[in-house]
């Protein structure tokens, strides 16, 4: 029997932000806080490993990295985690902003993809995409 035969084939889980927030920034950076929720759609539980992950807010590439903190999300289970998101662009708080005031709103339209990383041996990247509105002050 080989070892890919006894390896489940794994549905990507399905990630959505629910909240975001600036946790401190200077003149050189920023760092916000996104509050994400998962879904495993599998029957078994998904230990993982790692993200990596791109955010866009109104369109505009805004921050990426990758998530080191490995945790499990029960079979059909869901749960919430916090993702530390830098940005380097000192423009990129003040378009958000003027954004924000010019459209009199809390709240941004963001697109968030990836991939988790899987922490199982021959397990692929499970990639993922969300996108909509988020309050940016939760």
């Amino acid at each position: 029997m080989s070892a890919c035969a006894s390896t489940p084939k794994l549905s990507a889980p399905r990630l959505t932000v629910v909240g975001a927030g600036m946790t401190s920034s200077d003149v050189f950076s920023q760092q916000f806080r996104v509050r994400v929720h998962i879904e495993n759609p599998n029957a078994s539980e998904l230990p993982i490993k790692s993200i990596d992950y791109k955010f866009f807010i109104e369109g505009q590439g805004f921050a990426e990295g990758v998530s080191e903190a490995p945790f499990v999300v029960p079979a059909k289970g869901e749960q919430e985690f916090e993702l530390l998101m830098q940005t380097y662009f000192a423009s990129s708080i003040g378009k958000l902003l003027s954004q924000l005031k010019m459209a009199n709103s809390n709240t941004v339209h963001y697109t968030f993809t990836g991939n988790v990383v899987v922490n199982a041996t021959f397990s692929p990247k499970l990639a993922f995409a969300d996108s909509g509105t988020v309050d940016w002050r939760r």
